[in-house]
């Protein structure tokens, strides 16, 4: 049975409250984007520690599990690697992070600033994972994993006990999915009582092949996602999750994701890197449509990008 319960999201969130932020929600009319009969609101996770969600399934493990002397490790496209940079940094452990080479100089910058050993290691995610692993066996670090985890999936999860308290309105809440552990969390915390939509990049499309082979499965791991949604395969600890909670997976093509990256900085002024913009996409190029009046929530999950440049 899984440990990934509303009961164990509420208990984690109230260890972690006070190492995160409480981000704020936007509720625009879809019209704004052109979408006429709906409502659209944001939250932002965009604006959370270290630039995404991820802080808050860093914070929960290394609150909640004993860190030993010689720190944490953890592999990642690069926002959970930031993110568990920023908590070690934050309750005095070190940190050793490996990250694909194709991770974004903004996200690399981030884990740097933090302090945080960094390692480029290998061309995806699941080469920067092999090689976390072997750091771990021989230093004894604790890993921290970036989805398939329960600590990690109940952390994230707060991300909809907050929601749900800000915007209790919303029909449906459309999330971005790599390894799974952002939507396990969401869906199980909401139970049904709305609708939760994973969005997926089609070269990065992990949930939806493993929901046509009814078991997680290699998948192509592509586009201009890539360090945020393209892990090799959908968690094994979060997909019978997501299985059960989440109601439809679309996807969508890298061309619909930069148009969403624009219109959200045009209309309302946010910053999205590429797998944040995702869920936007998915309703701007229609492989999500949603019933005429539906309260659509849409996770802005990160916005560490180089894509806006100050003079």
């Amino acid at each position: 049975m899984s440990t990934v319960t509303r009961e164990a999201i509420a208990a984690t969130h109230a260890l972690i409250e006070p190492h995160v932020r409480r981000t704020p929600v936007l509720t625009v009319a879809g019209a704004d984007f052109g979408l006429d009969g709906v409502t659209l609101t944001l939250k932002l996770e965009a604006t959370q520690h270290a630039g995404s969600f991820k802080a808050r399934g860093a914070f929960a493990n290394l609150i909640t599990r004993k860190v030993p002397g010689a720190g944490v490790a953890a592999a990642s496209g690069g926002n959970h690697g930031a993110a568990v940079a920023y908590a070690a940094m934050r309750l005095g452990h070190k940190a050793r992070i490996f990250v694909p080479t194709i991770s974004s100089a903004a996200k690399i910058a981030r884990i740097r600033s933090y302090g945080a050993d960094l390692v480029l290691a290998g061309a995806t995610y699941a080469d920067a994972l092999a090689a976390c692993e072997d750091w771990v066996r021989q230093s004894g670090a604790l890993p921290v994993h970036a989805f398939d985890q329960a600590e990690t999936m109940l952390g994230q999860g707060s991300v909809g006990l907050e929601l749900e308290s800000q915007a209790p309105q919303i029909d449906s809440l459309l999330v971005a999915v790599g390894g799974g552990g952002l939507i396990a969390g969401i869906a199980t915390w909401y139970e049904g009582r709305i609708r939760v939509v994973g969005v997926e990049p089609t070269l990065a499309p992990t949930l939806t092949m493993a929901l046509a082979a009814g078991t997680p499965v290699d998948a192509p791991g592509g586009g201009i996602a890539a360090d945020s949604l393209a892990p090799r395969r959908i968690g094994t600890e979060v997909f019978p999750i997501v299985r059960r909670h989440v109601v439809q997976c679309v996807l969508v093509e890298d061309a619909a994701i930069a148009k969403a990256q624009q219109a959200l900085w045009e209309t309302v002024r946010i910053v999205a890197e590429p797998g944040a913009a995702a869920p936007l996409a998915a309703l701007l190029s229609a492989a999500y449509v949603p019933a005429r009046g539906e309260r659509v929530g849409v996770l802005v999950s990160g916005a560490n990008t180089t894509a806006v440049t100050f003079a």
